[in-house]
Order: structure tokens, then C-alpha cells, then sequence
């Protein structure tokens, strides 16, 4: 099992001109969101203040990431980074110095 940081970027076209619209999109998005925490996947959520994108940390293999990023595809792009631990880090520099 993995940990990545994920970051999110909602595709503008798709985002609906009319406020009421655009809120109940979001409203439906922080649903999906909150489903994911609950099922202990995702660990945390943010959003950058007065933008259109943020972040999540993820636990889990790489294909229960895929499936779990899909949901939000094509509304949002998503940029992965795999995250190593400070033991994984330690046990680099372990193996270096032999």
C-alpha cells in the first residue's frame, strides 16, 4: 500500500456559469469527497482558498487510486506524486551506507 499527494484542478469549461448551478455541482462534489474519507482512503482534503483546485492525501494501492480519481474525471485533472515515508527514507539511506 501507497501514499500519494494528489493534487486537483477542476476543468473550468465544465464549471456552470450560474451560481446556483455551480453550488450544487460542488455540493455534489464534497459528497463524493466526504464518501472517500469515510471509506479510509482518503486521509485529507483541501481546497486553496479563492481557487478552483487543492489537494488530497491517499492511501492505497495504485489501482484503488485509479478507481478512485475516475470518479471525478472529466470535471478534474489530477497531478500524482508518490510519497516515502521517513522510515522508507531511512531505509535508503541505510542500504547507501552499506
Amino acid at each position: 500500500m501507497g501514499k500519494y499527494l494528489v493534487f486537483w484542478d477542476a476543468d473550468q469549461s465544465r464549471v456552470p456559469i450560474d451560481p446556483k448551478e455551480r453550488g450544487d455541482g460542488w455540493t455534489l462534489l464534497m459528497g463524493l469527497v466526504k464518501q472517500d474519507i469515510e471509506k479510509g482512503l482518503t486521509k485529507d482534503w483541501g481546497a486553496f482558498v479563492g481557487e478552483s483546485n487543492g489537494y488530497m492525501i491517499f492511501e492505497g494501492t495504485e489501482v484503488e487510486l485509479g478507481l478512485a480519481i475516475q470518479q471525478y474525471v472529466p470535471f478534474f485533472t489530477f497531478k500524482v506524486q508518490a510519497i516515502a515515508t521517513v522510515d522508507q527514507v531511512g531505509e535508503v539511506l541505510k542500504a547507501l551506507s552499506g
